[in-house]
């Protein structure tokens, strides 16, 4: 019988037990324990068997009244006796905080206590020993019926590890699982400054100078600065995935993936494979998406999907990109296009500085896993990055953030008509229908001094994602003397091209006269050469010109 493909299945001990299929990453076990750092912090994207991996460390090093042993007999950590040694002998405190995706941060706060106590409750047995004091076991059954003060439940991270210590006389093994799942809520949600406040008193109590803690391992998608978390935390290691430590353990190798897919009998094409679910580079090792793989495996015949991209609302991201100024949409653009940005990256991100400029704004994108490194250099202290989609699957998140931008402010049908009426010449239908764009659109955006730029850059988005099949369309590029703003090459030479001027018109500026001067502008630097250079003679060269939320469009007769 074949194992079974285990889908949202992250318990390390299910996954043994009941016959699904395991990639073996026990030797990321042997790692931890040989790493010398006391406290370890490893972010990585979602999905990307966080969850998975943390469960297997508690049951390696879980002392318990039953014997998990059994469950690493057949993997490849089983071969290091001087590791197996070791198994099953600490006090483990496990964690999750990967649900904690609260809108308020009341529901957050009870979550959180309800968490806290859930794990008193596992160590319950601790009241029926004598080693602690009758106060402290009317503290720990304070928090297990749920009277205990808010600074019982903050301190419960320290308060467990020293009784636990006292109850096995062995120092405690604590596993935090996606640390920074209900950061990130605080951020969408408005209660960043109170759950980073409850997250740094919690964590620093067990991790910072305590002297009942063995090893603890945090794992997290992003870093997230320092001085925001995890103040003076001086034994904390950080391995993000530019880091060359534990880069094979998150995420599916090549070698994996083939094995997986002939365990299965699946007719596959690796390039295909890849190109849709492989890109991602921790450290120096090129990594597929496993739970893109995984669903791929159990639903193959059904061709590709974007699996990964659609498992979450992906809010945060789209916010981000949404409030963006114009030179983060032209590099958008670029990325979409399949060329690289170079940026620096900043690996200690506070999460609530993410929007407030566009180094922040590649650098969660890039930890998140929507974009990959293809070079990196150190340049007076900085770290510059050459940026890339990973893969076709993230490809399609960013089109649909796009198309989502435009449904939102035009009808996607009116959207439609509007392209079809400009690359066929009915300037006249394009006028009316783009107009309404702009009104609309100079709503959405925020009000500033560059709202035609904005307006520009989100219409080439748009132009972008849905002519792509059938046009090439770039921006800002050379061509004869100058750079035009927009053109529109048609793959079919016997289309139409068309090339577009856009120039923001100040107070006092006659429309006309600003729309005449673009198309001359056209003519004078010979934008067109570009279309005739590629066999294009059915040219259109359009002037569109702006005066805050008026719009005019003159288009060159002569060109037809």
């Amino acid at each position: 019988m074949k194992k079974r493909i285990p889908i949202g299945v992250s318990d390390f001990k299910s996954i043994i037990e009941e016959n699904y299929y395991f990639v073996d990453k026990s030797l990321f076990i042997k790692e931890v324990i040989e790493d010398g750092s006391k406290v370890i912090l490893i972010p990585r994207p979602r999905r990307f068997g966080k969850t998975l991996n943390l469960s297997m460390l508690k049951y390696f090093y879980e002392k318990e009244s039953c014997d998990n042993r059994y469950l690493f007999s057949n993997l490849k950590i089983n071969k290091f006796k001087e590791v197996m040694d070791i198994q099953g002998k600490y006090p483990v405190i496990y964690i999750t905080f990967k649900d904690e995706k609260h809108s308020q941060w009341e529901r957050c706060l009870s979550s959180l206590e309800r968490l806290i106590k859930s794990e008193f409750g596992k160590h319950s047995y601790i009241l029926k020993s004598d080693v602690l004091a009758e106060y402290e076991k009317e503290e720990v059954l304070d928090i297990l019926y749920g009277r205990a003060s808010h600074d019982t439940y903050i301190d419960g991270l320290k308060l467990l590890s020293e009784y636990l210590y006292r109850y096995y006389n062995k120092k405690v093994v604590i596993l935090i699982d996606e640390y920074d799942v209900p950061i990130q809520s605080g951020f969408l949600y408005g209660y960043y400054d109170k759950v980073i406040e409850f997250m740094r008193i919690f964590l620093s109590g067990g991790l910072k100078d305590n002297v009942y803690l063995e090893k603890s391992v945090l794992t997290g998608i992003l870093r997230v600065a320092k001085e925001s978390i995890f103040s003076g935390l001086n034994n904390l290691d950080v391995s993000t995935i530019l880091s060359y430590n534990f880069d094979s353990w998150f995420g599916f190798l090549d070698e994996e993936v083939e094995e997986l897919f002939k365990y299965y009998n699946i007719e596959y094409d690796m390039d295909n494979v890849r190109n849709w679910y492989n890109g991602y580079i921790f450290g120096d090792k090129v990594i597929y998406n496993p739970w893109s793989v995984l669903k791929y495996a159990k639903s193959y015949r059904e061709g590709f999907k974007p699996y990964w991209v659609n498992t979450s609302s992906n809010d945060l991201v789209k916010r981000i990109l949404s409030r963006g100024g114009e030179k983060l949409k032209i590099e958008l653009e670029s990325l979409i296009k399949g060329e690289p940005i170079e940026k620096i990256v900043n690996q200690d991100i506070v999460i609530k500085d993410i929007d407030s400029s566009s180094e922040n704004t590649w650098s969660f994108l890039l930890f998140s896993g929507y974009l990959k490194v293809c070079d990196r250099k150190w340049k007076e202290g900085d770290l510059y990055c050459k940026l890339t989609i990973p893969n076709l699957e993230v490809k399609y998140l960013y089109k649909q953030i796009i198309k989502s931008w435009f449904n939102e402010n035009v009808s996607s049908d009116n959207f439609n008509i509007m392209l079809k009426s400009l690359i066929t010449g009915d300037i006249e239908t394009f006028d009316i229908l783009f107009s309404e764009y702009v009104l609309k659109s100079l709503s959405y955006f925020d009000v500033g001094s560059t709202e035609s730029e904005k307006v520009y850059h989100a219409f080439v988005l748009g132009m972008l994602v849905s002519l792509n099949k059938d046009y090439y369309v770039k921006s800002n590029r050379e061509s004869g003397y100058g750079r035009y703003d927009v053109m529109i090459i048609p793959k079919d030479i016997n289309k139409k091209g068309i090339i577009i001027e856009f120039k923001k018109v100040f107070a006092k500026e006659d429309l006309e006269k600003a729309a005449l001067k673009a198309l001359k502008q056209i003519r004078e630097k010979k934008y067109r050469q570009e279309l005739i250079y590629r066999g294009v003679k059915d040219i259109i060269e359009l002037a569109i010109v702006f005066e805050g939320k008026n719009v005019f469009i003159k288009k060159n007769m002569q060109s037809l």
